[in-house]
């Protein structure tokens, strides 16, 4: 129980220094130089430009890629990792890294003090992350901030199910498939985000409301 606790303050204490901040994830695997990798850091690098600080996993891949970016950019670049079996460690493009030993706890930290939320294409942890805070969205534990997952490729799969099963079935209402946005430039990401922190107010967090 302390322990929990221990990570829930010192948490609150480190990253609501960050703010305005945008939560990137994506795949651990994807190479330095390929297209993935590129497209996160021109993310993270427009975005820090644009003065927001930039908050990861910590792990290589589009992690890396978009801490790399917030780094070029003179930006806070932030990495939180959790311990893992196989572990490469933190990708070394951070001026901030934290390590967490519970999941539930790193996920709180990513969502809290998110102005928005952009996804690559990753595997289950990007998914898992997806999957999470639109839920939280939808059922209005969190305010609702921007859901940006980029490309419209590797996503069109998901969507296209989400459309024909879930809001067809009723699973989910139409407006539920609102939630999120898909698009393939660094441009749009930077449009959307700039347009809802502007829209929301700075400052603000994700507090959970119930």
């Amino acid at each position: 129980m302390f322990r929990i606790m221990s990570e829930f303050v010192m948490g609150f204490d480190v990253l609501a220094q960050l703010r305005p901040a945008v939560t990137i994830f994506g795949s651990a695997r994807s190479e330095e130089g390929s297209d993935q990798y590129e497209l996160a850091r021109e993310v993270g690098r427009r975005l820090g430009e644009a003065g927001f600080s930039i908050v990861t996993g910590g792990g290589p891949g589009a992690m890396e890629g978009a801490n790399r970016g917030a780094i070029e950019a003179g930006a806070a670049s932030a990495g939180l990792a959790i311990k893992l079996p196989e572990d490469d460690g933190p990708n070394p493009y951070q001026t901030l890294s934290l390590n967490f030993r519970y999941f539930f706890v790193r996920k709180v930290m990513l969502v809290k003090y998110a102005t928005a939320f952009v996804l690559f294409p990753g595997g289950y942890g990007t998914l898992d992350e997806f999957f999470e805070t639109v839920t939280l969205i939808q059922t209005g534990k969190v305010e609702r901030f921007p859901m940006i997952l980029v490309g419209r490729e590797y996503w069109g799969g998901l969507t296209d199910w989400i459309d024909r099963v879930l809001v067809e079935r009723k699973l989910i209402n139409g407006e539920d498939r609102l939630l999120f946005e898909v698009v393939d430039s660094a441009d749009e990401v930077l449009a959307i985000v700039e347009r809802a922190h502007s829209e929301r107010g700075a400052g603000i967090d994700n507090v959970p409301i119930a």
